[in-house]
């Protein structure tokens, strides 16, 4: 039997590469650790995201096979977490009950989640 041992990375498919590593970079620290003029592979503590240029030239469809990408985040708290993302311009939702759970929207559409460390 095969044994995974973890994620090495999600692929997300986004317009325009560049703009997206800004967006993860700058807004939610990620790092990168390897790219080119078509992909930028992202680090997030262990785990990876890469960013995959769309290239066929039809629409991005977000939220049908990927619900949301959820990420751990450094100790902060929901209030301070949800001010930073809206000085962006994002718009931010809760789930009702729950405020340790912040959702909200990257360029590209891709449904996103902060889980605030209690």
């Amino acid at each position: 039997m095969i044994q995974a041992t973890g994620v090495d990375h999600v692929v997300l498919h986004v317009s325009d590469v560049q703009r997206s590593k800004s967006f993860y970079t700058e807004i939610l620290g990620m790092t990168s650790y390897r790219e080119d003029e078509g992909q930028v592979f992202l680090r997030a503590g262990g785990q990876g995201v890469a960013l995959f240029k769309k290239v066929d030239g039809t629409p991005l469809t977000t939220g049908n096979d990927l619900n949301h990408l959820a990420l751990n985040v450094a100790p902060g708290t929901y209030d301070t977490l949800r001010t930073e993302l809206e000085k962006h311009g994002i718009t931010v939702t809760g789930r009702p009950g729950e405020d340790r759970c912040i959702y909200f929207r990257d360029l590209d559409g891709h449904r996103l989640q902060l889980m605030v460390d209690k």
